[in-house]
C-alpha cells in the first residue's frame, strides 16, 4: 500500500506530465504559431530594455547594501574625500648606459627633462560638447609636498615654481623639478644628501649604496604624481574623463615613448610605468580580445551541433534538416537571453561583470535541451517503424497462414473425391 507522500508525489508528478504534455501536443499541432508566439514575447519583453543600466562600482557590485557599514562609510567620504590619482614612474638606467647608477648628473638631467615634458606637454578631450585642454599643473593634487628649501631665506631665494604647488614625491624635487637648477648643480650627490633627510632618500631610492652615512649611488628612483580625482557618476560607472584623457595623452604615450627602443631623447633612461587607469586599460583589452573568442564559441556550437546531430541540409517538401534545427537551438538561446534581460531591466535590475557568464551557461542548457529533444524524437520515430513493421509482418502472417490453410482444405477436398470415384 502506497504512502500519503507517495500519493502525493504520484500526483504532483502526473500534474507536471500532464501539463508538458499538452504544451508539446499545441508545439506539435501548431508550430508556426508557437515559432510566431515566442517572437512576438521576445519582442514584448525587450521592451525593458529602455530601462537598461549596467552598474561597475564595486561598492555597489559586491558589498551588502543598506547596511550599517555603507551608511559609515558614505559618511566618511562625504567628509573626507579620498579621491586621488596615482600615477608612478620607474627610472632605471639603460642598456647603453655605463653603468647602473641612477644618481649621476646625466641621467638626472634627461629624467628632469622627462619630466619638464610631463608638466608641460597638454591634452584635450571633449566633455559635454566643449573640448577641454590640460596640463599637469591644472590636474594635480594640490600640496606641494614634492619640492625642498633647507631655510627660508633659501626658500625666498630659489625660484619655486607653480609646480611646487602639485602633490608629487621623487627626488628631482631637491631641485624643485627645475632642470636650469640641476643643470647648474656641480655636485648632484651633495645637494641629495643635503636636501632631503636619509630616510626620506633611502624610501624613494632603489637598491642605494651608503657610505659614510651619505647615499652615494642607486640603480634606481621613483617618481610619483598624484592627480586630484574628479570622478562623475555616469549610467552608474564611474568617470573621469579629465583625468583619463592626461594619462593617455601625457603620462601614458610620454612613459611608452621612453620604453620604445627607437626613443633616442632619452638614451640613458629606462623606465617602467602604472597610470591610476592601467588596470581599467589592460582589463578592457583583454575583454575586448575575448570578443572574437565569443563569436568563434558560437560557431563552434553550431558546427558541433549540426554534426552531431546527423544529416546533411536538404530542402523541399517533407525534407527534415539537423543543421537546420541547430541553427533553430542558438536562436531560440538568444531569444531567451533577449527575453530574460528585458523582463530583468524592467524590474529595476542592473547589468553587472557577473551578467556577461550567463550567455555561455544558456547555450550549454539550450544544446543539452537540443540532444534531449531529438534523442527523443529519433526514439519515438523508431518505436513507429518497430511498430509498423510488425504489423505488417503479423499481417503477411497471417495471410500465409489463411493460404496455408485454404490449400489445405481444397487438397482434402480433392483426396476425398478420388476416394469416392
Amino acid at each position: 500500500m502506497s504512502s500519503c507522500i507517495e500519493v502525493i508525489g504520484n500526483r504532483i508528478e502526473s500534474s507536471i506530465f500532464g501539463f508538458f504534455a499538452k504544451v508539446g501536443g499545441f508545439i506539435g499541432h501548431r508550430p508556426k504559431l508557437t515559432i510566431a508566439l515566442s517572437i512576438l514575447l521576445t519582442i514584448v519583453c525587450g521592451a525593458g530594455f529602455t530601462q537598461w543600466t549596467t552598474e561597475s562600482r564595486p561598492e555597489k557590485l559586491w558589498v551588502p547594501q543598506d547596511t550599517q557599514a555603507e551608511q559609515e562609510t558614505e559618511l566618511y567620504q562625504d567628509y573626507f574625500d579620498s579621491n586621488i590619482r596615482f600615477n608612478n614612474l620607474l627610472v632605471q638606467t639603460s642598456s647603453s648606459s655605463n653603468n647602473n647608477n641612477v644618481l649621476t648628473k646625466e641621467v638626472l638631467v634627461q629624467a628632469m627633462e622627462l619630466h619638464t615634458v610631463l608638466q608641460t606637454k597638454t591634452s584635450t578631450v571633449s566633455v559635454n560638447g566643449v573640448d577641454e585642454t590640460n596640463t599637469l599643473l591644472t590636474l594635480c593634487a594640490k600640496g606641494g609636498f614634492g619640492c625642498t628649501s633647507s631655510t627660508p631665506e633659501e626658500e625666498a631665494e630659489e625660484e619655486r615654481g607653480d609646480i611646487c604647488d602639485c602633490f608629487l614625491t621623487g627626488i628631482l624635487g631637491a631641485w624643485n623639478f627645475d632642470l636650469n637648477l640641476l643643470e647648474q648643480d656641480d655636485d648632484v650627490i651633495t645637494t641629495l644628501n643635503t636636501k632631503l633627510p636619509q630616510d626620506q632618500l633611502v624610501s624613494l631610492l632603489g637598491n642605494p649604496t651608503i657610505e659614510n652615512d651619505q647615499v652615494t649611488a642607486a640603480e634606481a628612483f621613483s617618481l610619483t604624481i598624484f592627480l586630484e580625482g574628479r570622478l562623475e557618476i555616469i549610467n552608474n560607472a564611474e568617470s573621469d574623463p579629465l583625468n583619463d584623457a592626461w594619462e593617455e595623452q601625457v603620462f601614458l604615450a610620454t612613459a611608452i615613448a621612453v620604453s620604445s627602443s627607437s626613443s633616442n631623447d632619452y638614451p640613458l633612461l629606462k623606465v617602467d610605468y602604472i597610470a591610476a587607469r592601467s588596470f581599467n586599460d589592460e582589463f578592457g583589452n583583454a575583454i575586448t580580445g575575448d570578443l572574437a573568442l565569443v563569436n568563434i564559441s558560437y560557431i563552434v556550437v553550431f558546427l558541433f551541433l549540426g554534426a552531431t546531430l546527423g544529416n546533411s541540409i536538404r530542402c523541399g517538401k517533407n525534407r527534415d534538416s539537423r543543421w537546420t534545427m541547430s541553427l533553430a537551438a542558438l536562436v531560440t538561446v538568444g531569444l531567451s537571453l533577449g527575453a530574460g534581460f528585458g523582463i530583468s531591466s524592467l524590474a529595476g535590475l542592473f547589468f553587472g561583470p557577473v551578467h556577461s557568464l550567463l550567455p555561455f551557461i544558456l547555450i550549454g542548457i539550450g544544446v543539452d535541451d537540443a540532444f534531449v529533444i531529438v534523442n527523443a524524437f529519433n526514439r519515438e520515430r523508431f518505436e513507429k517503424k518497430v511498430g509498423s513493421s510488425s504489423s505488417s509482418s503479423s499481417k503477411q502472417k497471417s495471410e500465409e497462414e489463411e493460404d496455408n490453410h485454404n490449400n489445405n482444405n481444397k487438397n482434402s477436398n480433392n483426396n476425398n473425391n478420388n476416394n469416392e470415384t
